[in-house]
């Protein structure tokens, strides 16, 4: 038993799959993030529809989107289904993304961008699943890293193409021209599907909603945890609206508008480094490694929220709070799909997935929801305090669930 569990850590965790999933993700953010960039003056400049229009085509959009992640799972305990899905979501993720390009009514983009959506929803698991089968289990945390260091990267690199793409064409054109980074997504998960070698089953399953199995012992606890950290994750969205506030005053709208958006590169790359090295510290403690980490992320948030609610028009400070809430989401991301990877039984590990990637777009919804109320209504000190309050029930949740759990051997 030793033996064999020694052969199998010394299998490389980097294989063609985990590099064509990683690329996937890569490409795929630079392209959706193309449009997505571009949507606000599409809407309002170029079809000259007020600003609520492009609220109700964003908000029906993560509707979509989170009901695509829970119906996605499903798809995905099938190992046959959630090779299909995964190219299908791509794809179609790509072309209906680009064809806003076409949109001359907001109808239309509401239509393209709520379709785009739904099928970029139904991946998500398919693509996940399929990572935990192109990895050795004891790399699940450096898979699932490097996974989402190249989504971030990809969420970097987008908006950048798109300030190019403006510069040279118009902004029809610049939406359009996405559609090439999409479908190389698409080409790169063929890819990493054909290295897989993932058996072939003679049947296929019947289509089973498993959401009580996903509920229930060991995987139930962690998932309880999962929840109540998504339901405090509030949208990056009133971090920066947080130091804008701080620091208007001081130094006028323009200037502190920018410090914020900066502040929020600084997030997003504090995110990219250290989504790796958190799979590598999940692998490395073990069975409750990924438990851990995810704890770890959450203890960040948790300081940096406090610091959101009481810090003052100090651009250290802020910068501080903008790295640690990188920091966690960074652990947190990586650490969440490894320990399903790593818990959740193979014939339901697609459900799981699904039903994690719905608990984060619901809960990003109300998380985003009760603290934007409380900052208006009450004070942003109240709102960054409920949010704090929400990452200690999430840790106290996490230490249940880390208490007596057990490895699985793949």
């Amino acid at each position: 038993m030793a033996e064999r569990r020694n052969a199998a850590q010394r299998r490389p965790w980097f294989t063609p799959g985990v590099g064509g999933i990683g690329t996937a993700s890569f490409l795929s953010d630079v392209g959706h993030e193309v449009p997505t960039s571009l949507l606000p003056s599409f809407v309002t400049a170029t079809l000259g529809a007020p600003a609520a229009a492009l609220g109700l085509i964003e908000g029906i959009s993560e509707g979509l989107a989170g009901a695509g992640r829970f119906v996605g799972g499903a798809l995905a305990d099938d190992p046959r289904r959630r090779r299909t899905v995964a190219v299908g979501g791509y794809s179609a993720t790509a072309v209906l993304s680009a064809l806003i390009g076409t949109a001359t009514s907001v109808v239309q983009v509401g239509v393209l961008r709520g379709a785009a959506w739904a099928a970029r929803g139904l991946r998500v698991p398919a693509r996940n699943a399929l990572l935990a089968d192109v990895v050795p289990a004891h790399a699940y945390g450096r898979a699932y890293g490097f996974e989402r260091t190249m989504d971030n990267l990809g969420a970097i690199g987008g908006p950048l193409l798109a300030l190019g793409l403006v510069s040279m064409f118009s902004v029809r054109t610049a939406i359009l021209i996405s559609v090439i980074p999409g479908l190389m997504a698409a080409a790169a998960i063929v890819y990493a599907i054909r290295q897989a070698r993932v058996p072939k089953l003679a049947g296929r399953r019947r289509l089973r909603f498993q959401v009580r199995p996903v509920l229930r012992g060991q995987l139930g606890r962690v998932m309880a945890g999962f929840t109540a950290f998504e339901v405090g994750n509030v949208a990056a969205t009133l971090l920066i609206l947080r130091a804008t506030d701080v620091l208007t005053p001081g130094r006028g709208v323009d200037t502190a508008t920018q410090i914020a958006i900066g502040l929020y590169v600084v997030y997003n790359i504090a995110a990219t480094i250290m989504s790796f090295p958190a799979g590598g510290i999940s692998d490395r403690l073990g069975h409750r490694g990924p438990l851990l980490v995810t704890a770890a992320g959450v203890a960040a948030f948790s300081v940096a929220y406090l610091l959101f609610a009481v810090s003052g028009p100090v651009i250290l400070l802020l910068g501080i709070a903008f790295v640690l809430a990188g920091i966690g989401i960074g652990c947190v991301e990586t650490a969440e799909h490894a320990a399903v990877a790593a818990i959740a039984p193979p014939d339901i590990r697609g459900s799981t997935f699904g039903v994690l990637a719905t608990v984060q777009a619901i809960g990003n919804v109300a998380a985003s929801t009760a603290a934007g109320l409380l900052y208006t209504v009450a004070s942003p000190t109240l709102a960054f305090a409920y949010l704090a309050a929400w990452m200690i029930i999430a840790l106290l949740t996490l230490a249940w669930a880390a208490y007596g759990a057990q490895g699985r051997v793949d």
